[in-house]
């Protein structure tokens, strides 16, 4: 069961994208900190989830649950500030530099 939750300003959403015959591209609303231990480096806007969990060990179970307890209707989104992939490691040679508008073909 999820709740949504009503956007505020002082949230960031973020999309889930995990490897699913049947995905739904889900949108869960963060706060700003929480959303800095996703995203940490400087216009960071993509992470993995594995990466997540390594560079913050015992301490990323906290910040992964109140995320996955924060979903938020894809209607009433107004941009997604991140995208999380979860379970998808060949996506990571289109993301060498974890920023969506430096994505790469992945076919050199």
């Amino acid at each position: 069961m999820f709740i949504l939750v009503a956007r505020s300003d002082e949230m960031k959403n973020i999309q889930i994208i995990d490897g699913a015959l049947n995905c739904s591209y889900e949108i869960f609303a963060s706060s700003d900190e929480d959303f800095n231990q996703f995203f940490p480096m400087t216009q960071q806007d993509v992470e993995f989830s594995d990466d997540f969990f390594v560079r913050l060990g015992p301490a990323a179970q906290e910040i992964w649950d109140r995320l996955w307890r924060s979903r938020v209707d894809k209607k009433s989104v107004n941009g997604i500030h991140g995208t999380l992939f979860c379970g998808l490691d060949e996506k990571k040679r289109f993301y060498p530099t974890k920023r969506e508008s430096e994505m790469t073909t992945g076919l050199d």
